[in-house]
């Protein structure tokens, strides 16, 4: 049976090796999605994700998918791309608009988990300096971007959205390179797939994972100063 989660934000959430095997990593269900719950998640490697019809389900998968910001992969043509010149960076800017692009439509899903509920909640942790985004800009316009949460040395990615050819990939690197000059230990990418594994992605089991967050300091790193490198 999957433990149901108090209503007090504070209260613990049940150890994460009691998360299931199918469907994997799903650990509890319930609560809500005040920052206090989420910080308190995120710092254990949880995290929620659920469709609209769905009571917030709380996920804690084994192996997790992370990149150490290090050794993200930039192929030579994405650097080539990025080398015309026509991309501006920044961050936090748009945090709003960058969410809302990630829970828009796509040609390989039907639907979104980033509901109304999960989209306040994360603009709440931004608005207090937890949650953060990085975006990319052709012309002014809003080409591509990613979403997540700094805490300590550790940047947890929650979604990124590209409206023009990689974009999103360019703002991966990006925040990947700002990360290692800051000392941030790792991007936590949650779940593998083809894509993120080729932008230098790595499985590592729970355990391992908890290690990092055991001795990731309990400070959020992020700094205004968000400066990349014009060439790569």
């Amino acid at each position: 049976m999957i433990p149901i989660l108090a209503t007090d934000p504070e209260s613990p959430f049940p150890p994460t090796e009691q998360a299931l095997e199918y469907p994997e990593g799903l650990l509890a269900v319930g609560g809500d999605l005040s920052p206090a719950r989420l910080i308190n998640a995120y710092q254990r490697g949880i995290f929620p994700w659920y469709s609209e019809d769905q009571p917030i389900l709380w996920w804690s998968p084994a192996p997790r998918c992370v990149i150490h910001p290090d050794s993200v992969h930039a192929s030579r043509s994405l650097r080539r791309r990025y080398n015309q010149g026509r991309y501006t960076l920044i961050a936090d800017q748009s945090f709003s608009e960058v969410i809302e692009a990630c829970a828009g439509p796509r040609r390989d899903h039907d639907g979104t988990w980033i509901t109304t509920e999960m989209k306040m909640a994360y603009i709440r942790l931004h608005e207090l300096g937890v949650a953060h985004s990085v975006e990319v800009r052709v012309d002014d316009e809003l080409a591509g971007g990613i979403y997540g949460l700094a805490l300590g040395g550790i940047f947890f990615g929650e979604s990124m959205f590209s409206r023009q050819v990689d974009a999103s990939k360019i703002a991966l690197v990006a925040l990947c390179r700002q990360l290692q000059q800051w000392g941030f230990t790792l991007l936590d990418c949650q779940v593998s797939n083809p894509h993120l594994l080729s932008m230098g992605a790595v499985e590592i089991s729970r355990q391992e994972f908890e290690s990092y967050l055991a001795t990731a300091s309990g400070t959020d790193r992020w700094q205004q100063d968000f400066c990349v490198s014009k060439r790569w």
